[in-house]
């Protein structure tokens, strides 16, 4: 049988994210959603948040603070789902003076 081009859309772009995250596999999150930014795909806070949750289950903590960075520079709204995956991540970490910081950030 032909094989049939399908269209990618941000759902299903950002459910492969959510799986990648899932699956401990941070790289190829970070991928993705770096292909979703230089495509012009809509790339909103649901695609940030699962790679921000990728680098979270990683130990990655210091890439989720950039990439929360990436975020903020794409105009993109974080909410709290965004916040609570970083706090976690650098409690996970140890790094509790940033944990404070972002708990700040979310209450201005």
């Amino acid at each position: 049988t032909p094989q049939r081009a399908v269209e990618v859309g941000t759902t299903s772009c950002n459910a492969a994210i959510s799986a990648c995250e899932k699956g401990s596999s941070w790289e190829m999150s970070l991928q993705l959603l770096s292909e979703m930014v230089h495509s012009r795909m809509d790339t909103g806070a649901i695609a940030f948040n699962a790679g921000i949750s990728a680098f979270r289950t990683a130990g990655e903590w210091e890439k989720a603070l950039l990439l929360f960075h990436t975020m903020m520079r794409c105009q993109v709204e974080s909410n709290t789902i965004t916040f609570s995956a970083l706090i976690s991540a650098c409690e996970t970490a140890g790094e509790w003076e940033e944990a404070l910081q972002l708990l700040n950030m979310m209450t201005r």
